[in-house]
């Protein structure tokens, strides 16, 4: 399955039916009233978020949707028949935005959230409303109204608890197939990861967490360089980030830099999100001319946060790296449910 995250459609919602004409025509009534009906509703257009959904490829080739028309009046002061709304589904995260002038319609997270984009037209009325002691025959009826257009902007979010960053080749692939099933494609060259890969990592109460592993950033990703851009909007709502580090690099430091710079950079709160760094790839370090413990004290009193020395290849460390995830995820837990109290 191909994954796309971004797509721009046109929507329209349904005419409203015409009005019409019609007089009464029985036996038994010398003069019939005006009997025209009025037309029915046009659908409307939709949009319905789907935990089954993880992409936006339905929307690569097909650019139109349209609802139903509402259907034409009846003699006999018959309505017409509303037309069918028309549902579109989308994956949960989709953020649904005005093309034209930017403006933010919609976001729908949770499955089963929905959001009217367009308003179908309303149903033109018959020639029965327009009875009245100076005119006892009218001869008109109104059209109905032309549904909405609006053409849209879609962006989907990935919706994940810990997001995974890093340099390309920081092992950020290898760490989620190691915390979970996720199997992406990892080899010995940056930017393996083309697009972002979830995963469920089992808590010890059970429950799953999910954890994304975003394509590897490069210095400048803030401003289209490399991969990142297209990709750090998923990221935005993650509520932990686990910064890993590649422990064989010639420096360390500078690497750490460079992608606290892109998140500074990128703004929306992403450099005040909760984080943890963890320094990877110690199998492949020479102890002797390496002080990983002196490397994690710098980091630490750089960034204030907690630091891991470990392995994703033979999982050294990480079970204390997630001991730490998972109490800060319970603290801010603790912290939304205060605040809703409160």
């Amino acid at each position: 399955m191909q994954f796309i995250d971004r797509a721009e459609i046109e929507v329209e919602a349904g005419k409203g039916g015409d009005g019409i004409v019609a007089f009464r025509r029985e036996k038994y009534v010398p003069a019939g009233g005006p009997s025209g009906g009025n037309g029915g509703r046009g659908g409307s257009v939709i949009f319905v978020a789907e935990e089954n959904l993880q992409t936006l490829l339905d929307f690569r080739y097909n650019h139109l949707f349209k609802a139903e028309n509402g259907g034409r009046g009846g003699p006999n002061n018959r309505t017409g028949a509303n037309g069918k709304d028309l549902i579109i589904e989308v994956p949960c995260g989709t953020v649904i935005y005005d093309a034209e002038t930017g403006a933010l319609l919609g976001d729908l997270i949770k499955a089963g959230e929905e959001l009217r984009i367009a308003e179908g037209g309303k149903g033109g009325l018959g020639n029965q409303h327009f009875l009245s002691n100076r005119n006892r025959a009218p001869e008109y009826a109104l059209p109905g109204l032309e549904g909405e257009r609006k053409l849209l902007r879609l962006e989907l979010k990935l919706l994940a608890e810990v997001g995974i960053i890093g340099l390309p080749n920081a092992g950020k692939s290898t760490l989620i197939s190691s915390l979970s099933a996720a199997r992406p494609k990892i080899a010995d060259y940056p930017f393996t990861t083309l697009i972002p890969n979830l995963g469920v990592v089992r808590k010890p109460t059970g429950d799953g967490t999910v954890f994304a592993d975003i394509p590897g950033l490069i210095e400048g990703a803030a401003e289209g360089a490399g991969l990142g851009h297209d990709f750090l909007r998923h990221i935005e709502r993650t509520r932990v980030l686990l910064h890993l580090i590649d422990a064989t690099s010639d420096d360390v430091i500078r690497d750490y830099n460079t992608i606290q710079q892109e998140l500074q950079a990128y703004g929306r709160g992403l450099k005040e999100r909760s984080q943890i760094i963890a320094l990877n790839k110690i199998d492949a370090v020479a102890r002797e001319t390496v002080d990983l413990e002196a490397l994690a004290t710098q980091l630490n009193h750089l960034s204030y946060a907690p630091v891991f020395i470990i392995s994703a290849v033979t999982r050294t460390g990480i079970e204390p790296m997630l001991q730490e995830i998972w109490r800060i995820l319970d603290e801010l837990n603790a912290n939304e449910q205060v605040e809703v109290l409160g």
